[in-house]
């Protein structure tokens, strides 16, 4: 793409254009890594300090969820960083299913 014959107003135009793009990508991959999971599922995700995190996904934010660990601390954590421990919440099931009888 040769923009040397751009002036100053549509090199701004056109960063204007391309943050707004790039934004829109951003937003589109982290709803993709959040729809990987639901409420309720078992996680695992590793901070900065090495020491895997176990815990149970309890909210979504907007850019993150939030992660109950297993010592009772809470983290905002992106959901890429994220690994499911069990089946998706979806797929669990809720209890044995028990038939009406026929009258």
């Amino acid at each position: 793409m040769d923009i040397e014959h751009l002036s100053e107003k549509e090199l701004v135009e056109l960063n204007r254009k391309i943050v707004e793009r790039l934004k829109l990508l951003e937003k589109a991959r982290l709803n993709g890594d959040m729809m990987r999971f639901s409420q309720g599922d078992r996680v695992v995700f590793e901070p900065e300090t090495g020491t895997l995190v176990k815990g149970t996904l309890v909210k979504f934010n907007t850019k993150t969820v939030r992660i109950l660990t297993d010592d009772g601390d809470t983290w905002n954590v992106s959901p890429r960083f994220l690994r499911r421990l069990n089946k998706p919440a979806s797929e669990r099931k809720k209890g044995k299913v028990i038939p009406m009888p026929s009258q």
